[in-house]
């Protein structure tokens, strides 16, 4: 049972907790723990701690909005977790903890892809608030774990010297401060209630005002930014309410069904647009709605949602113009923000709807996420939220002005233009690799050193 303690000191290490200096000291006792005698049952367990307080949020959203029935979600996707640790600490633990490292990022890796991706947990994400985190511009949040990992794993062998190394990361300054944006962008937060907006009731006479308003107080503003499905369709008067800005606005659209999209609108047309192409599963999206169609039915019903339908995916992954736009959710994927900046994005404006989170940190912890890939592909990231978090991140990660969440209002964000990519935007998920030579590595090699240390 100590392993679940270890499991909740880790979750307590990333975002929006501010404890990451520490995240080296849990993951050495869970690498210890899973070299040992059970490491099926010490994966399990440290797995059930993390997950339950990682994730605690999904509760506590839902049943402010749902009442009880929001606790349902939360246990078998915590179970399904814990298992996925426990199968990697059955398989790798009785090798060796460099297998154990390489398998950890690689299960971290792995978590993203496919139909179920949920890219959430990855402790290269305790080096948010650290100066260390620009090696994510190197490696991307990838080369983040694996620097955490090799910490713990050094710590678990009592190679006290990996905290200097570690120390450095979060005491050495940030590089030259960066040039003067010279832009400025405005950001409307309109905080309308999710469950609204779910179903089609939007309110844009608010967006309209707050437009209207900041812009009046803010005139050399060059670019509007609405969140996500702020409106439903374009709207008709938007040259009339930004006098020839640009507009980057979040829309519900249908067009052979319900897409969740972004346009660009500048010189009174829409000059481009995409739709989400990475969406929720179980949110967005429903798998095997043909088998479990009843099941959902039952869950809409309890949950006040009426007859929800699938959102029509996006095909493609390009900016708009100079904006590499991309939607809630998609924040937490590396590789959305890195292949918009290949095709040429200029600045990252993500749009969002986090009221779904409530009352809960989720929503700061999917802001703390997102900031990281301003510093992986080394552009300003302006984020528009229905309720928050707004706010303007600098390509160092830095957030340099920020709306109150929860209310209604506009924020004056600074950004620039910028060109030029980084070793991640060029080279992409190269500590993968690493990462798999570390398993193989520590699975040939593994054997051998636990016989040479029984023979000492």
């Amino acid at each position: 049972m100590r392993a679940m303690l270890w499991g909740i000191l880790l979750a307590l290490t990333l975002p929006p907790f501010p404890l990451g200096w520490l995240a080296p000291l849990p993951l050495a006792l869970i690498l210890r723990a899973w070299q040992g005698p059970r490491p099926g049952w010490a994966g399990f367990w440290s797995g059930l701690g993390f997950w339950g307080v990682h994730l605690i949020w999904l509760p506590q959203s839902f049943t402010a909005l749902f009442g009880a029935w929001g606790w349902v979600p939360f246990v078998p996707l915590v179970l399904l977790e814990a298992l996925l640790w426990a199968g990697l600490a059955r398989l790798l633990g009785p090798r060796s903890a460099p297998a154990l490292v390489g398998g950890w990022v690689l299960l971290e890796a792995a978590r993203g892809w496919g139909t179920f991706a949920f890219p959430w947990g990855y402790v290269g994400y305790a080096l948010t608030e650290a100066p260390g985190r620009v090696l994510a511009a190197l490696g991307g949040v990838w080369l983040l774990s694996l620097v955490v990992l090799l910490t713990a794993w050094g710590l678990e062998r009592r190679r006290w010297w990996v905290l200097v190394p570690w120390a450095l990361l979060w005491v050495l300054p940030l590089p030259e401060s960066l040039p003067e944006p010279g832009r400025t962008a405005l950001l409307v937060q309109g905080a309308l209630n999710p469950l609204d907006k779910a179903l089609g009731r939007v309110d844009a006479a608010r967006y309209r005002a707050l437009t209207l308003q900041g812009l009046a107080a803010h005139p050399g503003a060059d670019l509007v930014v609405w969140p996500e499905t702020a409106v439903r369709g374009v709207p008709p008067d938007a040259e009339r309410l930004v006098g020839g800005r640009a507009l980057v606005a979040g829309v519900a659209v249908y067009e052979g069904g319900y897409r969740n999209r972004v346009v660009w609108l500048e010189e009174g047309r829409v000059r481009a647009h995409y739709d989400k192409t990475r969406l929720v599963p179980f949110g967005e999206f429903f798998p095997w709605r043909g088998v479990l169609g009843p099941v959902y039915a039952f869950f809409f019903q309890r949950f006040g949602l009426g007859d929800l339908a699938d959102t029509v995916p996006g095909r493609t992954l390009e900016p708009l113009g100079p904006y590499g736009a991309y939607i809630c959710y998609e924040s937490t994927f590396p590789g959305v923000a890195r292949a918009l900046v290949r095709g040429g994005a200029q600045v990252l404006v993500n749009v969002s709807n986090d009221a779904w989170f409530g009352p809960s940190f989720g929503g700061a912890q999917h802001f703390a996420m997102g900031r990281i890939r301003a510093v992986e592909t080394g552009r300003w990231l302006l984020r528009a939220g229905n309720d928050g978090i707004t706010a303007a991140i600098d390509p160092y990660g830095r957030v340099v002005a920020q709306l109150e969440p929860g209310a209604a209002g506009y924020l004056a964000a600074p950004y620039a233009l910028t060109s030029g990519t980084t070793p991640y935007v060029r080279f992409g998920d190269w500590a993968l690799g690493v990462a798999g030579v570390l398993l193989v590595w520590g699975w040939v090699r593994g054997p051998a050193r636990r016989r040479e240390a029984l023979t000492r």
